[in-house]
């Protein structure tokens, strides 16, 4: 047997074993654990939600169970797994090497540790070792690539958050489209009572001889007129619904959806310069991207590590076997343990252009992250700018429907004794009509458009409603 041999290497090895397990606990368990996976979403309307839904209702359904506001939790949560990941570079890397090798000639097991040591020969050799890797400096690369990683994550979060925001837009204007929706059909209901109602009155009048035959024929084509609008907009009401049941993340409905709410009438008054400095502070898409181009920067910082040395500390502790027929001296064995433990320096030399070509695409990257921002930047103002002018504009437009619609009912009123009583013309009384129902659509249709310009205000400076 061999005498007895420094154990100085063994046991440095066994050290760096130790440190590997006690400095990295949580991405040993990270690598050995399972992700316990998420929940999933209520995707069917229960008897809860079978009720008509108020528009708090359908945001906090949608906020629950919207598919693009769950993808964004996944991403959030990637991110969060990305910056473990780049984190436990900065930890030992335990690793268990095994290998085979057949020789055309006769080797050593081991080499010979002082002169004439016995040792054992053989053309297969099998070895197995546990191999500690620990980086000492890698030119603030790790570094780097770290801090990259947290501000991405945190450009995940404000993406998650955006993301939030704009299904609340998109809710709350299909929302208030379905409620202006059914107010126009109430409004063609009513005119089609209303014309049913005069075309009694015209069968009365030609009974008596006081009316001709077209007015009649007129009366009938105005009334399928508005049965074919009346049509129209009920299958537009359904699809509406169906709409508002997708963005709600509802798949199979146990019932038809129905929404409840009123449509208001609020002056918003911001001064725009107000507004951008708000948007530009409260806004997460931009505060995303803003994230992601510091990010990028870190990766530029990353790129240019490649061009410095890397020094890492290396140890490993494991077995020689000779397989086979083995030729052993007097006094060795067929198997032997080796240990060893050094310090490993790369300096870069040449590497065919690869760094500087990383360098450079990262660059350009980075300048692109640049330019996307400025650019963001440009469409916050447009955003807020259109959002207030909708406002305004939606607010003149509902105030003159309004009067637009009192002139109509009375001009009906008036037309209408005027054809009982002979003094006017069935064209004047469809006319009015006409009119009256015109100015009650666009009435809704506007009050609608007024309700989604200021959840499209909050859209734009990032606020919440």
């Amino acid at each position: 047997m061999i005498p007895q041999r420094n154990r100085t290497v063994p046991l440095l090895t066994a050290g760096l074993l130790l440190l590997a397990f006690v400095a990295g606990p949580g991405a040993v368990s990270a690598e050995s654990g399972t992700a316990r996976p998420a929940p999933c979403p209520a995707t069917s309307l229960d008897r809860k939600t079978a009720a008509p839904l108020t528009l708090r209702d359908c945001l906090a359904i949608a906020l629950r169970n919207n598919p693009d506001i769950q993808a964004a939790r996944e991403d959030a949560a990637a991110a969060r797994a990305g910056v473990d990941e780049v984190a436990g570079q900065r930890w030992p890397h335990v690793d268990l090497v095994g290998n085979y090798t057949r020789h055309m000639d006769d080797q050593r097991l081991v080499p010979a540790r002082r002169p004439m040591e016995p040792g054992t020969y053989g053309d297969n050799l099998a070895a197995g070792d546990v191999v500690v890797r620990f980086p000492l400096y890698t030119g603030g690369r790790i570094t780097s690539e770290i801090r990259a990683s947290e501000l991405l994550r945190q450009s995940s979060l404000h993406r998650l958050t955006r993301t939030r925001r704009a299904v609340v837009f998109n809710v709350s204007s299909v929302f208030y489209a379905i409620l202006a929706r059914k107010k126009v059909i109430e409004s063609l209901e009513f005119s089609e009572k209303t014309l049913k109602r005069h075309e009694n009155r015209v069968q009365d009048l030609m009974d008596v001889q006081r009316a001709a035959r077209v007015d009649l024929l007129r009366t009938e084509v105005r009334l399928a007129d508005i049965h074919q609008r009346l049509v129209r907009e009920r299958n537009i009401l359904d699809i509406q619904h169906r709409l508002l049941a997708n963005l709600l993340g509802i798949e199979n409905r146990a019932s038809p959806l129905t929404v409840r709410g009123t449509l208001h009438l609020s002056p918003v008054t911001i001064p725009l310069e107000r507004a951008l400095a708000g948007a530009r502070r409260a806004r997460a898409d931009y505060k995303a991207l803003k994230a992601e181009t510091e990010a990028q920067a870190r990766r530029v910082d990353a790129a240019r590590a490649g061009h410095r040395p890397t020094v890492s500390l290396e140890g490993g502790y494991g077995g020689r076997w000779a397989l086979g027929s083995a030729t052993e001296q007097a006094g060795a064995d067929d198997s032997e343990d080796t240990g060893r433990v050094g310090v490993m320096v790369d300096f870069p030399i040449f590497r065919g252009g690869i760094v500087a070509a990383r360098i450079r695409k990262e660059e350009r990257r980075l300048r692109a992250l640049k330019e996307r921002l400025r650019k963001l930047d440009l469409r916050i103002r447009l955003d807020v700018e259109t959002a207030l002018l909708n406002i305004a504009s939606n607010l003149e437009r509902v105030r003159s429907s309004e009067t637009a619609i009192e002139q109509g009912k009375e001009s009906l009123r008036i037309e209408q004794e005027k054809y009982t009583l002979g003094r006017g013309s069935i064209t004047d009384v469809l006319d009015a009509q006409a009119a009256l129902l015109t100015s009650q659509t666009n009435y809704y249709r506007s009050l609608s458009e007024y309700n989604t310009s200021i959840a499209e205000l909050h859209l734009a400076t990032g606020e919440e409603e």
